[in-house]
């Protein structure tokens, strides 16, 4: 292979040589064509191409092989979403540079030059410009557009796009009770890396990890047996090594899926990356019944608040209230009125005052 290359290249400096001399005789531009022998520009080509064959061949293959190498390289670590924008881009760019290079036709060699550069320039410049945009493209879109047949409805595709699910939402277990619900369509992925932290966390020295790991591997048997979801377990193997998150993350942008989780920062990274999550603690602060201002609830004070006179009580959801004045009565159920409701991170606060007795 390496000798074929070398040989290539030394025919194209032969033919470039070939070129370059049948140019200069023709342009006259050393006024010795009329003495010069047809064959001299043959002579010449093949010497030049003798004299790169034996000194420049062999570095400047190590040189290309080395570049091909780098390439291969760019391009595997691509998946086929960035692969195909950078192909369309090329040809977008070529494209138009050859649109542009019409205007140079009549030109001769010197418009024949200038066609060349627009081609590399406007080339490269389209391969930047679609790896760049790449995050803007939705790729359910993009198949939509390029299928012959008819398309899904939207909410077909959305509904029916793969759930990835990390190993938090799986521990914490109410993925079962939402999957019974019916509301999660679509098939349900667990990924082998997944399996094996979970494994780890089962084999762990701590009681508590070794409960919570034991917990998850219950739930993910029960998803099997007891559902009628499809549930796969994929294998994803990444070029170097990252941590779960980061897996989760490429294998949900590879294969087009949702993550499934109620890891907040796992949430955070995905918005910024562009991967679609569900996050089973934000379904859980949806679902929860609203309470407005001026209302009236009952609720059994259990705990003093951080705040002087403060009592503290929860709702069924886990909802915590804050009782104005409530903590002379801890243990005593209480008719209470909201006064103003909190929506933070970790979920929602209700703040309310006892009522004055008649």
């Amino acid at each position: 292979m390496r000798r074929l290359i070398e040989m290539i290249m030394s025919l194209i400096v032969v033919a470039a040589t070939y070129a370059l001399v049948h140019v200069i005789i023709i342009s006259d531009l050393f006024n010795f064509s009329k003495q010069m022998p047809a064959y001299v520009p043959a002579a010449i080509a093949v010497i030049t191409g003798f004299i790169f064959y034996f000194i420049a061949s062999s570095p400047t293959t190590d040189a290309l092989m080395k570049r091909l190498t780098q390439t291969e390289e760019r391009l595997t670590r691509m998946n086929v979403k960035e692969l195909a924008l950078s192909v369309i881009g090329c040809f977008v760019g070529l494209v138009l540079a050859n649109l542009i290079g019409l205007a140079f036709r009549d030109f001769g060699i010197l418009g024949t030059f200038i066609v060349v550069l627009l081609n590399i320039f406007f080339g490269i410049l389209g391969i930047r410009v679609a790896r760049r945009k790449k995050d803007d493209v939705n790729v359910r879109s993009l198949q939509e557009v390029l299928m012959t047949t008819k398309p899904m409805a939207a909410e077909d595709s959305i509904s029916g796009r793969p759930k990835i699910l990390d190993t938090s939402v799986i521990i914490d277990g109410r993925i079962m009770d939402l999957l019974q619900t019916g509301f999660i369509e679509g098939k349900i992925i667990i990924p082998d890396f997944v399996l094996e932290e979970l494994r780890h966390i089962a084999d762990s020295a701590d009681s508590l990890k070794r409960q919570r790991g034991r917990r998850g591997l219950d739930i993910l048997n029960e998803i099997q047996k007891q559902l009628a979801v499809p549930v796969e377990i994929h294998g994803f193997k990444a070029e170097k090594q990252m941590e779960v998150d980061s897996l989760l993350l490429k294998m949900a942008e590879k294969l087009d899926a949702f993550v499934m989780t109620n890891d907040y920062n796992l949430n955070k990274v995905a918005e910024f990356q562009g991967v679609r999550v569900l996050n089973i603690n934000e379904l859980a602060n949806a679902i929860k019944p609203v309470v407005l201002p001026g209302e009236e609830m009952q609720v059994t004070i259990i705990k003093a608040g951080k705040e002087q006179g403060q009592g503290v009580a929860y709702l069924n959801d886990g909802t915590m209230i804050v009782v104005d004045g409530g903590s002379r009565h801890i243990g005593e159920t209480k008719t209470v009125i909201v006064t103003s409701v909190l929506q933070t991170a970790a979920g929602r606060m209700i703040f309310t005052k006892m009522i004055a007795a008649a």
